[in-house]
């Protein structure tokens, strides 16, 4: 049984090498299918990665509270009341599990340092912000006690905002001009990179809040909550907890919806991660068809083929070759075209899926299990849509088919 599988092998190679050009051509479409398929997964696999990376990098157990009903672009926070920094006070002595509750008012301002100028965000903070944010102090120092209870014009800068303004010298102990008066740099974060949602985390600029709130914003008012939560915490039942004394504190009835939300940052990226996944399965069976395509096109070479060598069929047949023989070559010869185009396809989807993870900056994840199941449906394509012609061949007349012209 090994020597004809052998011997159809061989006979399948040469006369695919005698048609290097219509086999290439015939392959063209598996190509193609199998390197969108894993091109795709692959692909997805990195986006997946690279957005539960930007959202873990915003803080681990981490729960955000904003005024408004919805979240992000477009949130209804106009006509919700903001926080106090009582809220956070409320919040810390009232709940359980909770690591850090900080308070953070934000201004958009542009700032001045030299003859270099840069627009960026101010969070008016305490020093609870760093472990809350995951953040790490690069070079200096955090806020002390009393800069934060007098409201010092200290300030601690990001990659971003320290590139813009003083390049790569060390900028510690020089001063910052924002609007009207000046803060002097106490601490430099380490870079975190692209955020959610194509935020750039690094353009930030730290301040206490009691500075921001006198300084820059003339108010008490507090835009965030960061609440982190202890390794472990019943995270459901917080934020329950954190919404009925939010809801009893700013004096909302029973039949009122909230005016505020309540984001979990690790709910969010489950979300995000699922909705990739489910995309990248959609684009990937949009490119699977491709492969049926290819399929189609190696039976009906193969049906070509078949009328093409009849007599040689016939001559086969004549002289003792059984049929399973004579079906087992045209089947050998129809996967090793499937086959090869799946193998091609790999190869060019690795090396796309390479250089797109570069330019995406994202992760290049390689996951075996797509590309073997990837390369067994292409054989399998060639088993499926082999069959008939091979079949059709092995079911010849030889009398009819050594009459062939």
């Amino acid at each position: 049984m090994t020597s004809v599988v052998l011997s159809a092998f061989l006979l399948a190679l040469r006369e695919i090498r005698r048609n290097l050009m219509r086999s290439f051509l015939t392959v063209l479409g598996i190509v193609i299918g199998v390197a969108a398929v894993v091109t795709m997964v692959t692909l997805g696999n990195g986006a997946t990665r690279a957005v539960s990376e930007q959202i873990s990098s915003l803080g681990s157990n981490l729960l955000m509270v904003r005024p408004g009903q919805r979240l992000g672009p477009g949130r209804d926070s106009a006509g919700a009341p903001a926080f106090r920094k009582a809220d956070a006070e409320l919040l810390r002595s009232q709940i359980g599990g909770l690591k850090e509750v900080v308070p953070v008012a934000g201004s958009a301002v542009t700032v001045v340092a030299g003859n270099n100028n840069w627009s960026t965000t101010v969070s008016g903070t305490s020093n609870g912000y760093l472990p809350a944010g995951n953040w790490q102090i690069a070079s200096g120092r955090a806020f002390l006690d009393d800069e934060e209870r007098a409201g010092k014009a200290v300030c601690i800068i990001g990659a971003t905002v320290r590139r813009e303004l003083f390049g790569t010298r060390n900028p510690l102990g020089d001063e910052i001009r924002v609007k009207s008066f000046a803060c002097q740099v106490v601490g430099l974060l380490v870079a975190k990179g692209q955020g959610a949602m194509g935020m750039d985390q690094d353009d930030t600029l730290l301040m206490p809040l009691a500075t921001v709130q006198r300084r820059l914003t003339g108010n008490q008012d507090v835009s965030s909550l960061m609440i982190s939560l202890h390794d472990g915490a019943d995270t459901p039942a917080i934020m329950a907890r954190i919404r009925s004394l939010l809801r009893e504190r700013r004096k909302l009835a029973d039949n009122e919806a909230d005016n505020f939300n309540v984001m979990d940052t690790k709910q969010i990226a489950e979300t995000l991660s699922g909705t990739i996944r489910t995309m990248t399965g959609l684009l990937g069976a949009v490119a699977a068809v491709s492969l049926l395509v290819g399929g189609i096109g190696i039976m009906n070479i193969m049906l070509v083929s078949v009328t093409e060598r009849t007599r040689e069929i016939g001559i086969r047949l004549a002289i003792g070759a059984l049929e399973h023989e004579v079906l087992l070559q045209f089947l050998i010869e129809a996967v090793v075209l499937s086959a090869s185009g799946g193998l091609i396809g790999i190869v060019l989807a690795l090396l796309a899926c390479i250089g797109l993870s570069a330019v995406l900056s994202m992760s290049f994840l390689f996951d075996p299990s797509i590309n073997l199941l990837a390369f067994a449906f292409s054989a399998a394509i060639g088993v499926i849509f082999g069959y008939m012609p091979a079949q059709r061949a092995a079911r010849l007349d030889p009398i009819e088919a050594l009459r062939h012209e």
